[in-house]
């Protein structure tokens, strides 16, 4: 049916459950209130200069009751970068989006 109006129909593999799974959580703090204004995003990467895990960041850029989705909404847009093809936690290695090394550069 596609090849008679001149279409080309390809099927993708499924998307890795993992990854998946970590785009869908990170999706929900994609609205910019989760930022908590520049002077927690400031905080944010102040805290991820240097690759740490994310525990770690969270506690030095302060209250983790608001820094959490300041994180969050830092993976979602780039800002910071973690390996989104193993599971999402407290103690995944983050930093810097666009640093040498900073988490395995995948996301």
């Amino acid at each position: 049916m596609c090849a008679e109006v001149g279409w080309t129909y390809r099927r993708l593999a499924p998307v890795d459950r993992v990854l998946a799974a970590n785009v869908r959580w990170l999706a929900g703090y994609r609205h910019p209130r989760n930022a908590g204004g520049p002077e927690r995003i400031t905080a944010v990467e102040s805290a991820f200069r240097q690759p740490r895990p994310l525990i770690e960041g969270v506690h030095a850029a302060g209250d983790p009751a608001a820094v959490w989705p300041a994180v969050f909404h830092a993976l979602w847009s780039g800002r910071l970068t973690v390996p989104l093809s193993r599971p999402l936690h407290e103690r995944a290695l983050a930093g810097l989006a666009g640093r040498a090394g900073a988490a395995g550069g995948e996301a």
